[in-house]
């Protein structure tokens, strides 16, 4: 089995981010010059994946119109001869055909949002990516567990240890390291406290499922916060099918939160050299002011 197709959920309102995402989607926030969810799509098609599907919802249109011409902007750095920038936002856009939309009307859940792409995924495993997750690493993450997948051909999930206080705000993984990267998957639990979770090993942003997932979902229960949630879903598939945790090599930004997205400029930033050279000393002079 190959993986060919992504599920991007994108219709989320983000709240977190208000005033600044009332009027534009929480994936168009930029770290430095690029939009999370371009760092999200490049992820998936560097990493093999055809097909891109986006299940938007209200007020998405910005991020529909990212990844398509602009003519009057590209008309406009023709005749000024920004040949770098022209080339730049070619290369934004996929192949015709590459990328899909597809609707989620009410905001009922990740788990539902995923459900929302059945027709168009078909019965084959696919990935879902999470802008909100952005990850430095190469080879990207995502590549990292389709190498994973060509081994096991089930169920995989990205995964990260976080600090045991702050698993009420993860799905939570019962799970014995089988080596090569691998942990095997006994159980899983969405955001439990403390004292209910069974480790500090928490799914992220990445995922590969099997087809069968969508039958599970098309249940429509509800869980925690009175949502269709996606780890309830993957419990039940479990039962079916073995399922795994890839312990990756990356850093990961959580930047559906205001801290972990400045982190994230910061941490990209950093790495070009003419704004390095700007930011460093601000940053050590910053640092000292604090002291």
């Amino acid at each position: 089995m190959k993986i060919r197709k992504a599920v991007f959920p994108v219709a989320g309102l983000g709240t977190r981010f208000l005033p600044a995402t009332k009027a534009m989607p929480k994936e168009m926030l930029p770290v430095v010059d690029k939009p999370l969810i371009q760092y999200a799509v490049e992820e998936a098609l560097a990493s093999g994946i055809e097909q891109i599907i986006f299940v938007t919802g209200r007020q998405k249109e910005a991020l529909e119109d990212h990844f398509d011409h602009r003519c009057e902007l590209e008309h406009t750095l023709m005749a000024r001869s920004k040949d770098n920038l022209l080339m730049e936002l070619d290369a934004l856009i996929p192949e015709s055909g590459t990328i899909i939309y597809t609707r989620q009307h009410e905001p009922l859940g990740l788990g539902h949002a995923i459900w929302c792409a059945r027709h168009v995924v078909g019965d084959e495993p696919f990935a879902v990516l999470l802008a909100d997750d952005l990850i430095k690493a190469d080879p990207p993450v995502l590549a990292q567990m389709l190498n994973k997948f060509e081994q096991v051909q089930t169920s995989i999930v990205a995964v990260i240890e976080v600090d045991k206080r702050e698993t009420d705000k993860y799905g939570i993984l019962d799970a014995q390291d089988v080596g090569n990267g691998l942990s095997l998957v006994h159980g899983m639990i969405e955001k439990p406290s403390p004292e209910e979770a069974p480790s500090n090993m928490a799914i992220i942003g990445r995922y590969i499922l099997m087809p069968e997932i969508f039958q599970i979902l098309g249940q429509k229960k509800k869980g925690a916060g009175g949502e269709i949630q996606l780890t309830d879903a993957m419990a039940l598939l479990l039962e079916k099918h073995p399922f795994y945790a890839c312990h990756f090599k990356g850093i990961r930004f959580d930047c559906g939160s205001k801290a972990g997205f400045q982190m994230a400029n910061i941490a990209f930033a950093m790495e070009r050299p003419e704004l390095r050279s700007r930011l460093m000393p601000f940053l050590e002079k910053l640092v000292k002011a604090e002291h």
